[in-house]
């Protein structure tokens, strides 16, 4: 998943939107808070302030657009664009359940994702990318935005699951059928089966792409990405052949997400040293 060999030097400042982002982003963060305190009346204004992290976040990836600073263009802009797509996944999933626990793990994360990604360094401007390195790192970063999103879910499942079993968990209400943590279980594997072909074909286009350059593959972030391609693989094969669900598959996606992140951030630390 070489998705970042082409990171150009952008000196793009931080739209106001960031800004907002931020300090929404913040400030849900301490709602959810209080409503884990046992404050349940604050829930609907703590979804309202993560709806306007997400709005002003998505305001700010399109400010960028138009200054032609794209999410798949750098290390930097696919932080900013996953810690965007996290978040939308756990305000759709909180619109239908009450899920204050796993808000208040994702949103400090979306946060430090999104002040990363716009306030680190932007590093060396490289050659012009080919169409293969282009068509390689678009793919690279749906496959694993949707990886994140996968995650997400599943990082929701372990801590409702962890507190339903306390006997924690915040009213575990919901509209129709199904339990929340089946359907997160259930949302997550469709995730992670419309993600793997994605990134399948992305990481064949990255060994291209590399051979093409003539780059050695003995960089660290090469192998990670393989570990990613195995940890998702092998999750869709345990569960299609040994029926696995739940706890462990959550665990698994969680695993080969952090393989991705590890990449992610073994380049960002490269553009800013260099």
């Amino acid at each position: 998943m070489d998705t970042l060999a082409g990171e150009r030097l952008l000196s793009v400042a931080p739209s106001p939107a960031f800004w907002v982002a931020v300090v929404a982003y913040a400030a849900a963060t301490a709602a959810l808070f209080w409503v884990l305190a046992g404050k349940a009346k604050a829930r609907p204004v703590a979804l309202v302030l993560v709806g306007v992290a997400f709005a002003a976040h998505g305001v700010d990836i399109g400010w960028r657009g138009t200054l032609h600073v794209h999410p798949a263009q750098s290390v930097r802009e696919a932080i900013g664009f996953l810690a965007f797509i996290v978040t939308g996944g756990y305000l759709l999933a909180s619109v239908r359940y009450r899920l204050t626990i796993g808000g208040v793990v994702v949103m400090p994360v979306a946060l430090i994702m999104l002040v990363a990604a716009r306030l680190t360094p932007a590093g060396t401007a490289p050659e012009d990318l080919s169409t293969l390195g282009k068509i390689h790192i678009s793919l690279a970063t749906i496959g694993v935005g949707l990886f994140a999103l996968a995650s997400a879910l599943s990082a929701i499942y372990l801590v409702e699951e962890r507190a339903l079993k306390k006997k924690k968990l915040d009213a575990l209400a919901f509209r129709d059928k199904g339990t929340p943590l089946e359907a997160l279980d259930r949302t997550s594997h469709r995730l992670t089966w419309i993600g793997f072909p994605i990134f399948t074909i992305a990481l064949v286009l990255g060994a291209m792409w590399v051979a093409k350059l003539g780059e050695s593959l003995d960089r660290p972030e090469y192998p990670l990405a393989a570990v990613t391609w195995l940890a998702f693989g092998g999750l869709l094969l345990a569960r299609q052949v040994y029926g696995w669900r739940g706890r462990r598959a959550a665990r698994l996606t969680l695993s080969g997400f952090a393989a991705a992140v590890a990449v992610l951030a073994i380049y960002l630390i490269r553009r800013i040293v260099e």
